[in-house]
């Protein structure tokens, strides 16, 4: 295996029983059961392939998003002599559709190649894999799993391959998985070149493996490399990661001395960043400054790294004025600086600005990401304006920016929050038969829908289907259950719900005996209220007054203050935790 000993994570290749009690809606298929339709059709695309700008031909199009990896395959194998045109192909089949050829198709058209001897295509197609593979460590060991299974099938990785891994690798901040496939590269005899050796030790870094890292540039050395600015930086980097700024100065001055590894604007926007991560923002705004009077400009990350600082701590104002200083440096904003100060806007409840700021972005010629879609989204949702985050949903499907399963947790919750969690199961419904996963989030969201909805059934039937997708609930869950229970009076089941809870080890909140005590004030049942408080207290995971009202209004009820009530009451002042009601 490319890491020995590693756990891989594999994803069921059928998302349909993502919910039992949901009936999928059934996909197109191009094959037939006749192998002779399939070699027709193969036959027909291959022919269209060969046109000039095919990849606009409309009928392909068309046909793309269920056109299956052996089909594919096939169509490939036609145009064996011309391997740039089966690269063209691989790379316009798997990108024709936002959810019908996902990574698991992607796979299954790689083994489909590798089966028919294409390994030259192979070659091409592995590294375009590894690339797309940008946000998601599970996918990343998945294909690493993937390739290994591929070696028993004859296929080597080249070096181009693997260099393109340990570059994701690095991205992904996987740094011990990255030295592990260094490892691999130097047992099949690959000769590692500086880019190589540079990447390893970023990868080291970035998980703050410095010794490591360290060791690396040692090699470096042995093999006549030469120490620039690219590793030092790593190593500022990895200092930083570990929380020891000291270190990363020391660096830092030493990379100032030497000619051939002067600190640039990387360098720089590391150490602020490690600055703003010590909260040490007046350091690190003269650490700019610092750098300027050498001669470098602070560049768009720099600017990005001191406008989330700031907007972290609430100082909207100086990021917005910061955002104006880009301008006149002619340093341009990125989306994620966009995306920062659109998310705090909406924070704030500043609608019309976050606004401004969105089509200012668009203005710029910027292409906004799932990211900043999800800002938007999430803002709209918050302000009960669901249309319009569904709106801004079609917009986004249409722009070729595919929706992960934040945003449909985050449109199912405006959808819940406004009473329709019937329409968030929906929603929900249509995105896993496109073969988006939900997580737990998604059905904690619906869960606490449909439980204050009154609607425990539907509650419970969610809650049963989580393990249909390997998902086990957690405190959020129970507690969402415990609460609907207990608002019904049905507090029965809510103990038994807290038993379960007990049981999985799940630790028990203020959030959930507070659920708790609320049921029992609503029918009476003070013994069980002071039974609850102590618990609560003997856990000390009591921090606000609510509880505290719960036992003054059964006192009201009770129509009694005696001595027990009175050590009571005694205790949750003592922890500071006065009532709060009149």
């Amino acid at each position: 295996m490319l890491l020995r000993g590693t756990k891989i994570i594999r994803i069921p290749d059928q998302h349909s029983h993502a919910f039992r009690f949901l009936s999928m809606f059934s996909s197109l298929s191009l094959q037939s059961s006749s192998d002779h339709t399939i070699e027709d059709t193969a036959f027909h695309i291959s022919n269209l392939i060969k046109k000039p700008g095919w990849e606009h031909d409309k009928t392909l199009k068309l046909l793309a998003s269920h056109m299956t990896p052996n089909l594919a395959g096939k169509i490939i194998e036609l145009h064996s002599n011309n391997v740039e045109l089966g690269d063209r192909f691989f790379k316009w089949v798997c990108r024709q559709s936002a959810y019908c050829y996902d990574l698991d198709d992607r796979i299954q058209l790689l083994n489909v190649l590798v089966s028919l001897n294409l390994f030259e295509v192979v070659q091409k197609a592995v590294v375009l894999l590894i690339k797309e593979c940008n946000d998601s460590e599970k996918g990343i060991m998945k294909l690493m799993d993937t390739l290994d299974g591929m070696t028993e099938m004859g296929f080597r990785l080249s070096h181009p391959c693997y260099s393109a891994l340990l570059m994701r690798l690095a991205n992904l901040n996987m740094g011990f998985a990255a030295f592990l496939v260094y490892r691999r590269m130097v047992n099949e005899g690959f000769v590692l070149g500086a880019t190589d050796y540079r990447t390893v030790v970023n990868a080291l870094c970035k998980n703050g493996f410095v010794q490591a890292a360290e060791m690396f540039c040692c090699r470096i050395l042995r093999l006549g490399f030469d120490l620039d600015t690219h590793v030092c930086s790593s190593l500022v980097l990895g200092n930083c990661r570990k929380d020891d700024l000291r270190e990363a100065f020391r660096v830092f001055e030493k990379m100032s001395q030497e000619e051939s590894c002067r600190p640039n604007n990387v360098t720089y926007s590391i150490l602020i960043h490690g600055l703003c991560q010590a909260g040490r923002l007046e350091e690190a705004f003269q650490l700019k400054q610092e750098m300027v009077e050498r001669g470098c400009q602070p560049s768009t990350h720099t600017y990005t790294v001191l406008i989330k600082a700031v907007c972290d701590i609430g100082m909207t104002d100086k990021a917005m004025n910061m955002l104006d200083e880009m301008v006149t440096k002619a340093c341009l904003p990125n989306v994620h600086t966009y995306t920062i100060l659109i998310d705090r806007l909406w924070g704030e409840g500043k609608t019309e600005e976050a606004n401004e700021v969105f089509q200012k972005m668009l203005k710029d010629g910027l292409c906004p990401g799932v990211v900043t879609y999800n800002a938007l989204i999430n803002g709209y949702c918050k302000e009960g304006r669901v249309v319009s985050a569904l709106e801004l949903l079609s917009v986004m499907v249409k722009g070729n920016c595919k929706p992960n399963i934040r945003t449909i947790n985050g449109l199912m919750e405006g959808l819940c929050r406004a009473g329709k969690s019937y329409k968030a199961l929906l929603l929900l419904r249509r995105v896993v038969d496109n073969g988006l996963l939900p997580d737990r989030v998604s059905y904690n969201i619906l869960v606490d829908g449909f439980c204050k909805e009154s609607e425990l059934s539907m509650a419970f039937d969610t809650f049963n289907s989580m393990n249909s997708v390997d998902l086990e609930p957690d405190g959020f869950t129970f507690t969402a259950l415990i609460d609907g229970l207990c608002k019904l009076g049905r507090l029965e089941e809510a103990n038994g719900i807290l038993g379960s809870m007990v049981k999985k080890g799940i630790f028990l909140d203020e959030i959930t005996f507070t659920a708790l005590i609320d049921g029992h004030c609503k029918v009476g049942k003070a013994k069980d209220v002071y039974f609850l408080l102590e618990n609560m207290l003997k856990s000390r995971c009591l921090i606000t007054a609510h509880a505290s009202n719960c036992f003054l209004h059964v006192l009201g009820k009770d129509y009694k203050f005696n001595e027990a009530n009175e050590i009571m009451l005694g205790k949750l002042i003592k922890y500071g935790l006065v009532p709060s009601v009149g």
